[in-house]
Order: structure tokens, then C-alpha cells, then sequence
């Protein structure tokens, strides 16, 4: 793989921190975001060289999220992707620095990979943005806080905008950049990201009520006890699969000006909500 190549370079790192940064890393996992990095960056011209440090930092950021999303003062969870979460094996704090080492190495893979002083810098600020505070950290603070208050749809789209698709809005604008797009392509491919992204967060709402532990790799019906802000338990499940259907429609809509070359991201967006049905 060729993601764990950037992890060869580990002289005067402790070995634990190193076996946890693999474990979170490298484990099984549907590498959506990368390849949404590749895809978008293709689809304007680009090519698969240009598409890899990006795709591999934002697959970085992914890892950390999951290895601090897992902890006990979060979602508490001991099982990821059909393995023990990160904390489960290696401890608590190995784990928050983990999670902390990932992060810093995805910025620091950007910097080395991404030759071109504008274009790197037009990728570290939509990584941070996606990232930070007005994306994925913040939808994970209002995760928790939406824990406390009572169940509304405008919250729960706010949730699943900033927690989960700012991300792929990130992975999408990444791409592009990479690829060299116009700001109107940029634009589209955002589009296409954002309710890509909230289409595969209603997905997994679904899945957290109907689906085993085997099927999904990590536990489920945790969304309920924890009284999660949750398209099934706001509108109900028919409601949440209308939703999702809603998002790949307007997803696909989105990539109307690419043509037959965009088939892939379409057919993956049909995949999202597929994986519940």
C-alpha cells in the first residue's frame, strides 16, 4: 500500500507510537476520501501523481478523527472497522497522541509532496478549513452538544454538514486543485462533495439501527442511547431514506456538466446509500 510508505521514515519515533499510528492508519477501510481526491483531480485534468499527497493527507485527518472520535470522553467506542479502536489496544494516551502525530503528519505530507508553492498553499488551507474549527472539529462539538438538547432536523443537518461532509467538500475542492480546475469547476465538485457527504452520513445513521456488528465492522444502536442528532430518530427511518435519496440526486446533479467522465463519482453516490438498502 502505498500510503504506508509514508510511514517508512520513522527514525527516533517510539515504537508504540509508531505501531498505533499504523494500526489507525492502515487499517481495513473504504478510502472514500482519497479516492475522491483522485477522482475530482482526473476529472479536470489532472493525473493520479498529482492527486497522492493530497488524498493521503486528507486520508490522515480521516484517521486521526476516527482514533479521537473512538476515545471514552467521545463516542466510547471498542470497535472500528471490525477491529479493537485504537485506544483499546494501545491505551488511552498513546491513542490521543496517535491521533495527535496523524494529524501533524498530514500537513507535513502536503508540504513534501505538493511542489508548487500556490497550489500547496491552496490545499493546506482547505485541508485546515475542512478540518478545524468551522468543520470537521466543530460538527464533533456540536455532535456532543447536540446530545443535551432536543432532537431537530435543521440540528441535525448542521451536524452531519460540518461533522461529516466537510470533509468531502474538502476531498472534492483537493482534488480539484490538484488537478489544476476552474473556480466553477471547484465549485461543482463542492456540490457534488457536500451532499455526497451528507448522503453517506444519513447512510450510517440507518445502519446504526438496522445493521449487526459483523456487517459494519463496529458497534451499533449507539446512536439512540446516547440520544444522537440523527435523521431515523428525528423524522423516522422511511423519511431518513427519502433524505438520503434526496442527497444523491442532488449529488449527481451537481457533475451535470462533466459528462461520462464523472460516471465513477456518480456510481458512488448511488454506492452511499446503497450500502443501507
Amino acid at each position: 500500500m502505498r500510503l504506508g510508505l509514508l510511514l517508512d521514515d520513522v527514525s527516533g519515533v517510539p515504537q508504540t507510537l509508531r505501531e498505533a499510528v499504523r494500526y489507525a492508519l492502515l487499517s481495513t477501510g473504504k478510502r472514500l476520501r482519497p479516492f475522491l481526491v483522485d477522482r475530482c483531480a482526473v476529472l479536470v485534468g489532472g493525473q493520479p501523481a498529482d492527486a497522492f499527497a493530497p488524498g493521503a493527507a486528507l486520508e490522515m485527518v480521516h484517521a486521526f478523527s476516527l482514533v479521537h472520535d473512538d476515545l471514552p470522553a467521545m463516542d466510547d467506542d471498542d470497535l472500528r472497522r471490525g477491529q479493537p479502536t485504537c485506544h483499546k489496544v494501545y491505551g488511552e494516551a498513546v491513542a490521543i497522541l496517535a491521533g495527535d502525530a496523524l494529524l501533524a503528519l498530514a500537513f507535513e505530507t502536503l508540504a513534501k509532496g505538493v511542489s508548487e508553492p500556490r497550489r500547496a498553499a491552496a490545499l493546506t488551507a482547505v485541508l485546515a478549513r475542512g478540518t478545524g474549527w468551522m468543520g470537521m472539529i466543530g460538527g464533533q462539538v456540536d455532535d456532543l452538544a447536540g446530545e443535551h438538547q432536543p432532537m431537530t432536523l435543521s440540528l441535525v443537518r448542521t451536524i452531519h454538514d460540518r461533522k461529516t461532509a466537510a470533509l468531502f467538500v474538502a476531498a472534492c475542492r483537493m482534488g480539484g486543485i490538484a488537478g489544476g480546475a476552474s473556480e466553477a469547476q471547484l465549485v461543482q465538485l463542492e456540490e457534488y462533495g457536500r451532499h455526497l457527504g451528507l448522503a453517506f452520513q444519513i447512510a450510517d445513521d440507518l445502519l446504526d439501527v438496522t445493521a449487526t456488528p459483523e456487517e459494519i465492522g463496529k458497534n451499533v444502536a449507539k446512536d439512540a442511547a446516547r440520544r444522537k442528532q440523527t435523521y431515523p430518530g428525528c423524522v423516522g427511518t422511511k423519511q431518513a431514506v427519502l433524505a438520503g435519496v434526496t442527497e444523491v440526486n442532488t449529488a449527481i446533479a451537481a457533475l451535470a456538466d462533466f459528462g461520462p467522465e464523472a460516471d465513477e463519482l456518480r456510481a458512488l453516490a448511488r454506492y452511499v446509500m446503497a450500502r443501507w438498502t
